[in-house]
Formats: structure tokens, sequence, C-alpha cells
């Protein structure tokens, strides 16, 4: 008997119409997606190392990177001179943080720091900047009124007040935070976002990237945000995902294809949405969206049941916890070989509707 797949491989309506009638076209692909998530993004850890091997390596036509949260911190490893390499490093040095029993957000904010500093190391701001054919994008949310205080009792009393305004109204999201896009600066992304909510662009410079990426993880009352960021608006800034979780937006344009490695088959708009089953992404946001993601049998099978997640320094000690992650990175190789058989020309064959 053959074994269930473990890569789901489905497409939003234009998408899918274009690749079951002409193919899975790598050309056609104009932006790769990475959504918030934390330590979620290990099981994709494999997924990324083989988008790198065949889909960018193979690649010199202008490419879209972009990411809030982890996902912008995966696609800075993949606008490195040698993107595996700079994978590896981030993986080794993510599974590897340790804290102490109660951690204050600024000994979080130092240790994420340092994970950057080895994703970055040896000139990796001026590669990425000057990548011939990637073009990284950030997303963060500024921070209005009282959303910026850095008083823990506070903040989580403002974030509360922010949860009940965005379940009556996603939109009233702008009252709290103002999503900001740092984008490179030959291009900005294909970017549409059917609530309309207020967007600021920013050039992404050697001064800036660095907290740029910083800000996008910045996870409220987990990690410090971060104070005026060079070229943007003055304030303090905070996790893209708090707006753009999995994003509810068009990221590709009439004819073109956002490839989206994702650890779920559901896409959540913003943070405050993603225990709500009944708020998701607009069909018309995924008409052209390849959606890349493990099947659910597949994640009841990984340790303990169920993804990575940074719950996971509370419930086990540091020990338990690197085995797990670990392990799970071990088991995703399943995941990587199933999308090197799509990509070798099964695709089409498997790829279903969104």
């Amino acid at each position: 008997m053959t074994a269930p797949r473990a890569l789901r491989l489905r497409a939003g309506a234009e998408a899918y119409r274009e690749i079951r009638a002409h193919g899975f076209d790598p050309a056609l692909v104009q932006t790769l997606v990475g959504a918030s998530g934390g330590a979620k993004w290990l099981v994709l850890s494999q997924l990324d190392r083989v988008l790198i091997r065949r889909f960018i390596a193979e690649r010199s036509a202008a490419l879209h990177l972009i990411g809030s949260s982890v996902g912008a911190w995966r696609f800075a490893c993949y606008a490195r001179r040698d993107p595996l390499a700079a994978i590896e490093r981030f993986e080794n040095a993510y599974i590897e943080q340790r804290y102490s029993a109660q951690p204050s957000s600024t000994e979080v904010s130092a240790r994420s720091r340092e994970i950057l500093d080895a994703l970055l190391v040896e000139g990796g701001v001026d590669e990425i900047l000057s990548h011939p054919y990637l073009l990284l994008h950030v997303l963060a949310a500024r921070c209005r009124g009282l959303t910026a205080t850095g008083e823990q009792r506070l903040l989580l009393a403002v974030l509360g007040v922010a949860a009940a305004a965005n379940a009556l109204d996603r939109r009233l999201l702008g009252a709290f935070f103002v999503r900001t896009l740092f984008h490179d600066a030959r291009a900005r992304p294909p970017f549409g976002d059917p609530h309309s909510l207020a967007t600021e662009h920013v050039v992404l410079t050697t001064g800036n990237l660095v907290d740029c990426i910083v800000a996008s993880g910045a996870i409220p009352l987990v990690l410090d945000g971060v104070r005026d960021i060079a070229g943007a608006s003055p304030g303090v800034y905070r996790d893209g995902g708090i707006i753009d979780y999995h994003f509810d937006a068009a990221l590709a344009d009439e004819g073109r294809i956002a490839l989206y490695p994702h650890f779920y088959g559901h896409v959540a708009p913003g943070w405050f949405d993603k225990h709500w089953p009944s708020r998701r992404a607009r069909p018309r946001s995924l008409e052209r969206v390849l959606l890349v993601h493990p099947s659910e049998e597949f994640i009841a099978a990984l340790p303990h049941g169920r993804l990575p997640d940074r719950r996971d320094f509370i419930r086990l000690n540091d020990a338990d916890r690197i085995r797990s992650w670990r392990s799970v990175i071990e088991r995703c190789r399943r995941l990587g070989d199933e999308l090197e058989a799509a990509l070798d020309g099964a695709l089409a064959a498997r790829v279903e509707p969104l």
C-alpha cells in the first residue's frame, strides 16, 4: 500500500487553471511568500533547501521575497551569496537558543539579535541588498498610541482592545498599528490589500536592514519593539505578523504566481485572527497563489503531534526541546523529497484547488 503523501500542493483559481492547462512554469513565479509563525518555520527548513537548490539557483529573472517575522528571516538567508550555509547557520542558532527560567523581553531581544548576527555574518547586509535578482521586502507594524508602551501590563491591556477592535472589523487595526513595508530600493513588490489598511513604504538600506528584520519578528510582550528605524517614521516597530500574519493580500500580478511554502493549509490574515477558523484570507487574495504545505496527517505524526511552537520553551526543558526540534527537521526531509519530485514534473498532476 502506498503511504499517504506528506506534502500538499494547492492553488488558487487562476493559478490552478494555469498549472493544470500548461504545467508549472517557474518563470511565472513572481513572488515567494513567507509567513509569521516563530518555531513553526522549522517544518519548512527542508523545503527551503530544495527551493534554494532547485528554484533560486536556476533563476536569473527578478523574484520578490516578501516576508513578515520569521518569513523575513528565512528570506534573508535566501538572498545570501551562499543561501544553504545561511539556512544552516540560522537553523542551528535558532534551535540552540536558551534562556533563563523567566526571561525578560530584553533578554529575548538580545538573543534574537545574536541569532541574526549568525545569519548575517561576513557581509550579509551588503549581499542581500545587492543580490542580482532576489528582491527582499520586510513587513513590520509601527505602533500608534499606547501600543508603543514598554510597560508590559499596559501593553497587554491595549493589545486586548486592539484584538476586540479587529474582531469587529479588520480595518480598525489601523487605529493601533501602521503597516510598514520595507522594500528593496529597485522595486516595490506586488501587494494588493482588500482591506485598504494604510501602508508606509520605506527603502531598505545598509543603515536599517538589521533593525527592520529584528522589528519584523518583535512579538509583543515577548521581545522589545525597535524604536526609530532609520529612514522610517519615528516610533516603535513590532512584529509584522500583527497585521500580516499569513497575508490577506494579492501578492502577484495578473498572469503571474505567488509561491507560498506554508506551515498550514489555511491562511489567517493577521495575528489576532489566528485562532478564528472563520477569519481566513479572502479567495480573491489567493487566486494567484500556489500553497505548498504539510498534510494534517504528516503534522499529526510529528513529535508531540503538532508543529514546533515557541511555547515549547515552557513545555519542554532545553534538551528535550532541542531533540524534538531536530527530529522534526529530520522527518521533514520527506517533504523536501516530495517537492523535488513535484519540481521534476509531477506538480501539475498533483496540484489541488485551494
